[in-house]
């Protein structure tokens, strides 16, 4: 156990501390971040143009049934507790 404790205290590296100038600097991180966006931005796999037109159509007929649905049940529910209401 002493020896483990002499090797890390005997080992430069252990105790070398980081100083705060050898973190990059901020407009160096943020360079660094924007290129690898753009790297993977590249590597994405797009849709062609007509898929997107036809899926976003798709979605907002669907959003659409599902509002009228939606309303239609609320109606109903409307109507129901309003015909409970004047029974008592």
């Amino acid at each position: 156990m002493a020896d483990l404790e002499n090797k890390k205290a005997n080992n430069p590296e252990a105790k070398k501390v980081k100083k705060k100038s050898d973190k990059p600097s901020l407009w160096s991180r943020i360079k660094s971040f924007a290129r690898s966006i753009k790297s993977e931005v590249k590597k994405i796999s797009w849709s062609p143009w007509t898929d997107v037109r036809k899926n976003t159509f798709v979605v907002v007929v669907v959003i659409v049934v599902c509002g009228v649905a939606l309303a239609i049940v609320d109606y109903v529910f409307l109507q129901g507790i309003t015909a409970l209401g004047k029974l008592f």
